[in-house]
């Protein structure tokens, strides 16, 4: 699903424009000794002061609780802290990308964007109100009309597809064509499998959250390995479960990607048997997302009746996950910038959101209306429950060479 990005710079110039600063001209006119360059870069240091004192130049600013949206807001300040997001809605670079077949198919994207824009470049230090955003929200995703409390992976998930839905670059699908790379060998039937996914869904949003997932079946009878690649947005993660109440972030991907055996009435049929057989199944990340989301996986399947507050240690930089990788030549290493926290019960819980600022590297808490600063020492708890992580630039370089 897409994203977008952008960023601010102040530039000095060689010559000031004398119809900005008339001032300029008759003070050098006058006395001599007082050059230009002065001049202008006292007024650049005043204006760099100014965006160092304004909460809001730097995109601190709150969103207003409009009733139980606190789920909504700790994500928007998660994907307003999202570099590449940010920008594609600052520089307006989504407008390139809209379906404007119709207004209906673009009214979410503009929206979001609009907000995003409010959000850096407010004067005000006064909460933004996410409304008219909301209301489109609603319009895509029926689930979140009202005012009850939603799950924030489950709204990132539906906001995220709703942006890629309106950026697709692809205005015309294919028709279906069932292709059989079964032949071959697994990493060009991955990038095959990734190429016919693009013909479909191709967008800002793409570029910057989706992955590949390699599922790899072996069958226990014969030893015939069949492999699946599926693009993900994100990745689930379940909790491992240890007696002294910490586990580690490896511990709950290595729990994600363990070999599971399928037997008993899961047994499948396998593609050489051509009979139901007992099977090994393990998951590999075959192509890594420029900003990897993962979901921590603290509420019961069974309707969030119950909620796990382990306390899951997660690396706030070099996140190194090439155990996890295909092809192990593969560099994969992330730094945090941002999480959604619950805090509290199934029954009465609230959202937060901790983010690195993208301009100044600096930890800030985003409690709705209230915009906080914080040390980076605090932003590991027990309440995460989204994280989200970007690739190094290292690994982004390299990425780009494959």
């Amino acid at each position: 699903m897409p994203t977008m990005r952008q960023t601010y710079n102040v530039t000095v110039p060689e010559d000031p424009p004398s119809a900005a600063f008339p001032f300029i001209k008759q003070e050098m006119r006058r006395k001599g000794s007082v050059s230009g360059s002065v001049l202008v870069s006292t007024f650049v240091g005043l204006l760099i002061n100014q965006a160092k004192n304004s909460k809001s130049a730097q995109g601190l600013v709150g969103l207003k609780n409009l009733g139980n949206t606190c789920f909504m807001n700790s994500i928007l300040q998660c994907l307003s802290n999202t570099h590449s997001l940010r920008d594609y809605c600052l520089h307006n670079s989504h407008r390139r990308d809209l379906n404007n077949n119709s207004r209906a198919n673009t009214a979410l994207m503009e929206e979001f964007a609009k907000l995003i824009q409010t959000m850096w470049s407010s004067t005000s230090s006064e909460a933004v109100s996410p409304s008219e955003f909301k209301t489109q929200i609603q319009r895509y995703a029926p689930r979140f009309v009202g005012y009850n409390q939603q799950d924030a992976q489950e709204f990132l998930r539906f906001l995220l597809d709703g942006l890629h839905n309106e950026v697709n670059r692809v205005t015309v699908r294919p028709r279906g064509s069932v292709e059989d790379f079964d032949h071959l060998p697994d990493e060009e039937k991955g990038k095959k499998m990734w190429s016919k996914y693009l013909e479909r869904e191709d967008s800002k949003i793409v570029d910057v959250f989706v992955g590949q997932l390699k599922s790899s079946l072996t069958c226990s009878h014969c030893g015939f390995c069949s492999t699946v690649f599926d693009p993900f947005w994100d990745l689930s993660l379940p909790i491992a479960k240890k007696g002294y109440g910490e586990v580690s972030l490896m511990d709950c991907m290595r729990l994600f990607t363990k070999e599971d055996v399928l037997d008993g009435d899961e047994k499948p049929t396998c593609y050489r048997c051509k009979a139901r057989r007992r099977c090994t199944k393990k998951f590999t990340i075959q192509k890594f997302p420029r900003i990897l989301v993962l979901h921590l996986k603290r509420f019961s399947e069974a309707r969030r009746t119950s909620k796990l507050s382990t306390f899951v240690n997660f690396p706030m930089k070099d996140l190194d996950l090439r155990e996890f990788t295909s092809d192990n030549s593969i560099n994969a290493v992330y730094n945090l910038y941002a999480v959604s926290n619950h805090s509290g019960t199934t029954m009465g819980g609230h959202y937060t959101a901790y983010c690195r600022n993208p301009n100044s590297g600096e930890w800030y808490t985003f409690n709705d209306s209230r915009v906080t600063p914080m040390s980076s020492s605090q932003v590991r708890s027990s309440d995460a429950y989204v994280l989200f992580y970007e690739l190094t630039s290292s690994s982004r370089i390299e990425h780009s060479r494959c």
